[in-house]
């Protein structure tokens, strides 16, 4: 019995989590315009989903959005982490209280104020788009700080003296000693910065031009519309977007058993 509730658990809870997204990926396969009717097969929905210029034009400014944001919050997560790490116990410890507090706070407390700070305070129009991104840096910076302090612990704090000591200058120790060390804490910052751009919705909505949509804020306008073509759609859209995580997730998954098995080679050697 105890065998059969530890399989039958988990699997309950896959089912929960990945039932409806397979359900919506048979029926943007189909001309059915309703979940629950199902009807002739069709790649209608994928050709609406690549040819209609507005759609088209939404994927392409949220990926490059999310690119941009993504960038850069991995940049000044990065730092914030080496400067955290290195500096003294007080001023590390102010610097994580601080860092905790966008990742706890509600993201519609955190977009309404950058609105006003941004918008409001220094007068930046969200044509600039400089308050959306801003906004976005903000929302993902601290979630790389916190993928990167990690591989910092892991690290032997002394390699960067040791390279200073060998005659490095600090920029040398920092890019070729200690970044290297830090790598994939990094890479899954800025995989996770991705994802939370992509995700937001609320941050964009108060900081976003009014003629600018990404993929969160079209899919509930289009929903409270009564565009059929754009609904059927978008469930292309949902597909395509868990097909293209699952590739990543299992990429990642490789790169990382390859790693470590030449790690251990190397360590039998």
């Amino acid at each position: 019995m105890r065998k059969i509730i530890r399989c039958l658990v988990p699997c309950l809870v896959l089912l929960f989590l990945y039932v409806p997204i397979l359900i919506l990926a048979v029926y943007s396969f189909t001309e059915s315009t309703q979940i629950g009717d199902i009807k002739a097969f069709t790649l209608k929905n994928y050709v609406t989903l690549f040819t209609r210029e507005d759609l088209r034009s939404m994927i392409v400014g949220t990926v490059l959005l999310a690119l941009g944001s993504a960038v850069l919050a991995t940049l000044l997560g990065t730092l914030g982490a080496i400067g955290s790490f290195y500096s003294k116990k007080r001023i590390s410890s102010a610097m994580a209280t601080v860092n905790q507090i966008p990742v706890i706070n509600a993201d519609v407390v955190t977009g309404f104020s950058l609105c006003i700070l941004l918008v409001v305070v220094f007068g930046i129009g969200k044509d600039t788009y400089i308050p959306l991104v801003l906004g976005h840096v903000t929302l993902c910076a601290p979630f790389v700080y916190l993928s990167v302090i990690p591989k910092l612990k892991q690290m032997d704090s002394s390699l960067y003296e040791a390279a200073l000591d060998l005659g490095a200058r600090p920029r040398t120790a920092l890019l070729r000693v200690v970044i290297p060390q830090i790598l994939s804490g990094m890479i899954s910052g800025f995989s996770l910065a991705i994802t939370l751009s992509l995700d937001d919705y609320f941050i964009a909505t108060y900081t976003k031009p009014a003629t600018f949509n990404t993929i969160s804020t079209y899919v509930v306008n289009a929903t409270r519309g009564s565009q059929t073509e754009v609904k059927t759609a978008l469930w292309a859209l949902s597909t395509v977007i868990f097909v293209l995580v699952i590739l990543i997730v299992l990429v990642m998954n490789l790169n990382a058993g390859a790693a470590e098995n030449r790690n251990r080679k190397e360590a039998k050697a």
